[in-house]
């Protein structure tokens, strides 16, 4: 298993850079199921901000791309399951999909709630706004 990089991930996905475009798809074409790549909750986590602020893709795309990506038998993604609920969120709206995904860790330790200044994240319930 290989580990990969938030902006190789993005160069796969955009495609943007010729040179960097195509060495990662060669990159991604070499990946099997039984020597996948490995994309930790932070190279997701980051790939969104990344598509959003760089890029200006919607909330679709990116999370089409990157269920896209949980269902590759070649990848292996770092709490996957955390990842498709946080996208099912991320995709309707409201938080980023950082909260999301803080919201989710902290459900799964058994927090009561997670308190927040952003007013969007608290929105979404099981987090609290301190006010």
């Amino acid at each position: 298993m290989i580990g990969l990089d938030t902006n190789v991930l993005v160069r796969f996905l955009v495609d943007d850079d010729p040179e960097q475009g195509r060495a990662a798809r060669a990159l991604f074409d070499r990946l099997t199921e039984g020597d996948p790549g490995f994309l930790s909750r932070e190279v997701m986590i980051e790939t969104v901000w990344v598509l959003e602020r760089a890029y200006r893709f919607d909330r679709a795309q990116i999370a089409g791309a990157l269920s896209g990506m949980l269902d590759a038998a070649e990848l292996v993604i770092e709490a996957g399951e955390d990842i498709a609920l946080a996208l099912e969120r991320y995709r309707k709206g409201g938080a980023g999909m950082a909260d999301h995904m803080i919201r989710i860790a902290a459900d799964r330790a058994g927090c009561a709630t997670v308190y927040t200044f952003d007013r969007k994240a608290a929105a979404q319930g099981g987090m609290t706004l301190l006010t």
